[in-house]
């Protein structure tokens, strides 16, 4: 019995619990978990049909052998149990976000008298450590600040100190209030290191109103000498603050996700703001062409797997699946709520596009390119809004004479440049007449038949574009739009709409028209495209017309009907060598008998000839 058949005869056995499914290769060797409402339905789709799956789910498929499962009580304990099973098997086929970048800790020794440093490595020792984190230098940062403002030592000593000791440099200016020399009580102490990893978890400002609090607690009281010393914390925060950027106007704690794709790479942007405050960023990279609410969460579940500090707030730049519970597993985590969202308008939104567009850059420079060369594609997606950079361009056009000879050129531009191996044309065969919607049509279901038979090679017709361009108006998409939806498709769709001196003037949606004369770059980008489809279609169409006139001109001959009159045009290529063929060379070609080559050589060579009878017998 086919594999495929048995997996899902194993799947229909499945009860319909929530649980865990593991995905094994013939060496079984675990290629993909996942969890599961229902095991049955879960499973059992992998393993019907692949219209709706994409391509690396059909990979995964093609590549299991058998799978295991474990039942669970819950949705939310699938979900926990997943994250810990693939944060301890680390399968193929999940994303796993690693980067090419080392990770560090904060490192918070234990005992009475912690200390706080930056570590490389996690060690069984008995600290406790904050992270990871992805940039060293900015944890370097956060924890020479945190070490400074809150007077705690760095020299490396073990507190409190036996013998006599002298305090060191730090102490005489103001850096370090010397618990080596018994400067400062136990208990202080214990209360400026809690400060301080309060400082570096959540920011400043619920740092500085305690102390503000304080400090107008110990003047009420006369306790001058106390103030005073909140009083220079409370600067030492504020003149750290002022050295950091402030991009948001809301004393927030969050972290932004946006995702940018590629060419068969994808990168994911991760910002962390803590009191209004960018702090720090991580960029991933993985193997995916396409984002959806499913990867998202993979994405979120894979970074916090590893992370215990989890802000109040997380922004995405597109829907997340099982959105709910992530949202419990993430509070359960932080031990307080954590929520979850899609920004639509303003200041939120703002951050995540920029998030997207640092991720669009990173992207950019991992594959090799010139901020230059990528500005018209950068410009033409911000231009038409969309989720996906624009690498892989589709353009089409129709030509015809009155209805006759009815073309259609289709062109691919990938990275911004003509791609002519991809280049296809089409003869319209549906109808007969002046219709360009019409042809249209004809043409992109034509072009998406063959991706439907060729989708898994993933080349040629087997590829789908990024973006498609039809030369025309709203007429036009119209005509399209259709045909993407009976084939389950959601690609970009706009028209070329030109001037009356037919150069590209605007783009048209269906939710009107977009001027591009103010993008410069990629006003000439799709002037270019334009062109290219225009000059393409048109060259297809003058050789179909010439082709047809020679026809029609062979037609005139007694006995030459539409196939043999094609069949001499494939032997002889133009009139001319027809013309000046032998009777014997034209029997040479396919379908004509000795009396038609006779009467194509009287048909050309009347006026040369006196009797009928020179022409001789073959």
């Amino acid at each position: 019995m086919d594999k495929r058949k048995q997996l899902r005869e194993k799947a229909m056995r499945l009860p319909l619990s929530p649980g865990v499914y593991i995905m094994k290769n013939k060496q079984g060797e675990i290629i993909y978990i996942g969890k599961a409402k229902a095991l049955k339905n879960r499973v059992s789709q992998y393993f019907g049909s692949e219209r709706n799956h994409s391509i690396k789910v059909r990979k995964m498929v093609e590549n299991v052998d058998d799978f295991d499962y474990i039942l669970v009580g819950s949705e939310f304990e699938a979900l926990v149990l997943e994250c810990s099973l693939i944060k301890q098997h680390e399968p193929k086929y999940n994303i796993l976000l690693k980067d090419d970048k080392g990770y560090c800790y904060i490192r918070v020794s234990g005992g009475d008298w912690p200390t706080i440093s930056l570590s490389l490595q996690k060690y069984e020792d008995g600290a406790e450590y904050i992270g990871p984190y992805i940039s060293i230098s900015s944890v370097k940062n956060t924890v020479d600040q945190a070490n400074a403002v809150f007077h705690l030592p760095t020299c490396g000593k073990t507190f409190p100190c036996s013998g006599v000791s002298r305090p060191c440099l730090n102490y005489y200016i103001h850096l370090c209030d010397a618990p080596c020399c018994g400067k400062i009580s136990k208990e202080e102490y214990q209360k400026n290191a809690e400060a301080a990893l309060r400082f570096i978890r959540g920011g400043s400002e619920e740092i500085l109103e305690q102390f503000r609090q304080e400090m107008t607690a110990a003047a009420e009281r006369y306790d001058f000498e106390r103030a005073a010393k909140l009083r220079d914390r409370i600067r030492g925060i504020e003149k750290v603050g002022e050295k950091q950027m402030v991009v948001s106007d809301r004393d927030q704690n969050c972290d932004v996700f946006a995702v940018v794709t590629g060419p068969k790479t994808s990168c994911l942007n991760v910002l962390h703001f803590r009191a209004g405050r960018l702090c720090g960023s991580a960029y991933f990279y993985f193997n995916e062409e396409e984002v959806d609410a499913a990867i998202r969460k993979e994405l979120l579940t894979s970074f916090y797997a590893a992370r215990d500090e989890i802000p109040a707030e997380i922004f995405l730049d597109g829907d997340c699946e099982d959105r709910e519970l992530l949202e419990q597993w993430l509070s359960e985590k932080r031990g307080k709520r954590v929520h979850l969202s899609v920004p639509q308008r303003g200041e939120r939104l703002r951050l995540v596009e920029m998030c997207r567009k640092n991720a669009s850059e990173k992207l950019f420079q991992r594959q090799g390119r010139l901020s230059k060369d990528n500005a018209p594609l950068q410009e033409l997606r911000e231009l038409l809004g969309l989720s996906v950079y624009p690498d892989y361009i589709e353009a089409y056009d129709i030509s015809h004479t009155a209805g006759s000879d009815n073309v259609a050129g289709m062109v691919v531009f990938k990275n911004g440049k003509p791609y002519k191996s991809a280049y296809r044309r089409f003869a319209i065969k549906g109808f007969s007449g002046q219709d360009d919607y019409r042809s249209m049509a004809e043409t992109l279901t034509r072009r998406f038949e063959e991706y439907e038979k060729h989708k898994d090679s993933g080349e040629g017709f087997g590829k789908l574009p990024d973006l498609i361009l039809l030369d025309g108006g709203l007429g036009q998409v119209n005509a399209v739009k259709p045909v993407l939806a009976r084939f389950g498709l959601d690609i970009p769709l706009f028209g070329m709409v030109k001037d009356d001196k037919h150069r590209t003037r605007a783009i048209s949606t269906d939710g009107g028209e977009i001027a591009i004369q103010s993008k410069r770059t990629a006003f000439t980008l799709l002037s270019s495209i334009q062109n290219e489809v225009h000059r393409f279609a048109i060259t297809y169409h003058r050789k179909k017309h010439a082709g047809s006139t020679l026809r029609l001109e062979l037609l005139d001959i007694e006995g030459i009907g539409e196939a043999k009159a094609k069949a001499l045009l494939r032997q002889f290529k133009t009139v001319k060598h027809i013309k000046e063929a032998t009777v014997q060379e034209l029997l040479e070609t396919p379908g004509i008998s000795e009396r038609l080559a006779r009467n194509i050589y009287l048909h050309y060579h009347k006026e040369d000839m006196v009797d009928e009878s020179s022409v001789g017998d073959f």
